[in-house]
């Protein structure tokens, strides 16, 4: 059953004031499952004063009971799995077994921020002059904009609120107009948990007018956005003329470095099933795979034999190992890429085309032979494309995987541990996976470098960016 769609300002489930809607399809049908209300502008001016007057409230509260409250939200939401794993499913097409996986790393997220919040620690600063007392104290932030995309409606969209709400600050959310069906539901376990009116607010909406409006009002003072480098880039000016501080996860090109010495079973088994997972289109998915000469035929005959043993399908079906595209745009670009990659001289060894004509399906599609100035190979395909290229020394492969301007995620596999050490410091990304694709957990911290993005979400760094610091001196009395 399909979540029942509806804005949350100050506590309370609604429509738009408007009545304006927009469907919400199945990519895995192309069936309209829902009719999404957006918020008008005096939608948007109702939550921001909403969050104002939940912010002085939430405040208020104790770190340790805004600790309960979040820890009985993740409670619900464990309960509450198998329904909002099949509306994730249904709105955004991944199998509902990796559906349930990101519900219940959410639920971990949720839990870790519950008890993180209670070591938002301050400090006492040695005075220089006896008569003084010198400390710093923590305090939130403020009112937070979390601006959330498609491809992970869930985990993307707790990692701000979880956070955001630990460190006493409120929210407004905006999740994916494409999947709004799960961030309701998260917001729901928050609401039915017993979170106060006005600290978490969900607006849906024309992006750009919604973003626009918020971030202009001059009232928001945090920016958490996940999505691509150009609208980054846009909101970044916008909060730029209020001072905003900012959180941006922007887009990658993740490269795979496999050294001869590499365990090729492991690696192909890690990296193939890492890249298919959500159909590729997920922001630390490897997509350049760099395989050294000696062993170069060996990995892509195994990798290739991965992609074509998947079984692809709509993901409310159990035996479905990879689902859909999330909507009708990804595959026209995953035909422009692969066009463009056969026009640079790669070999196309499976896929490489649309499955079917209803549901956005395509092939797992695997490449070789792979020029550098093949577009794959520049622009983050964000699909099921695995373009698998050769080098020869490690300092080549370091150059060709540093030399574009993203710095999200790397990977690499070798049996050397001083090979292991020194490509951790080698490449440049926020996240380095050596013989391992685990790198995203509540505990660790997740961003970029470059045009990937600055600040981190998750661990610490994912809390403090919630938090001012405030110096106090204090006369002795």
């Amino acid at each position: 059953m399909y979540e029942k769609l509806e804005l949350l300002i100050d506590g309370t489930w609604r429509q738009g004031s408007t009545g304006e809607t927009e469907d919400v399809v199945n990519p895995a049908t192309e069936e309209v499952i829902g009719k999404l209300p957006h918020a008008s502008i005096d939608d948007l001016d109702q939550a921001l004063g909403a969050a104002e007057r939940g912010f002085k409230e939430w405040r208020a509260i104790s770190a340790w009971d805004r600790g309960d409250l979040l820890k009985r939200a993740a409670d619900i939401l464990r309960e509450r799995t198998d329904h909002v794993a099949e509306t994730l499913t249904l709105e955004q097409g991944k199998p509902l077994a990796e559906a349930k996986g990101e519900i219940l790393r959410s639920v971990e997220t949720i839990e870790w921020f519950a008890e993180e919040g209670k070591r938002a620690y301050g400090r006492v600063i040695p005075s220089r002059d006896a008569r003084f007392n010198s400390f710093m104290v923590t305090e939130p932030i403020g009112v937070s904009l979390a601006l959330s995309p498609w491809n992970f409606p869930i985990i993307t969209p707790v990692r701000k609120m979880a956070a955001a709400l630990a460190a006493g600050c409120s929210v407004i959310a905006k999740p994916s107009e494409e999947t709004p069906g799960t961030g309701i539901a998260l917001a729901r376990a928050f609401i039915d948990a017993g979170l106060p009116a006005g600290v978490l607010n969900v607006v849906f909406g024309v992006p750009d007018t919604v973003s626009r409006h918020l971030i202009g009002s001059g009232r928001i003072r945090k920016l958490s956005f996940t999505g691509s480098i150009p609208v980054g880039k846009h909101l970044a000016a916008l909060a730029a003329q209020h001072m905003i501080r900012c959180t941006f996860e922007l887009g990658g090109h993740s490269p795979v470095l496999v050294f001869e010495d590499a365990d090729v079973d492991l690696a192909v088994k890690q990296i193939a099933g890492f890249k298919y997972r959500n159909a590729g289109q997920v922001c630390i998915s490897p997509t350049r795979f760099y395989v050294q000469d000696s062993i170069h035929d060996k990995f892509a005959e195994a990798f290739i034999a991965y992609a074509k043993s998947l079984k692809v399908g709509d993901g409310m079906d159990k035996a479905t190992q990879m689902g859909p595209l999330a909507n009708r745009r990804r595959l026209e670009a995953m035909d422009e890429f692969v066009q463009d990659a056969r026009d640079h001289g790669a070999k196309i060894e499976t896929g490489g085309k649309r499955m079917g004509n209803k549901g956005y399906f395509y092939e797992p599609t695997v490449m070789t032979d792979v020029p550098e100035d093949a577009r794959i190979m520049n622009d983050e395909p964000f699909g099921p494309l695995a373009p698998i290229a050769r080098f020869s020394t490690f300092d080549e492969v370091i150059e060709r995987a540093n030399r574009l301007p993203y710095g999200l995620a790397s990977y690499a596999f070798t049996g050397s541990t001083k090979t292991a050490a020194k490509l951790s410091g080698a490449l440049e990304t926020g996240m380095v996976g050596v013989n391992s694709v685990n790198i995203t957990m509540p505990e660790t911290p997740f961003g970029g470098v470059k045009e990937s993005g600055y600040g981190s979400e998750c661990a610490t760094e994912g809390l403090d960016v919630y938090l001012n610091h405030k110096f106090v001196s204090q006369a002795g009395m």
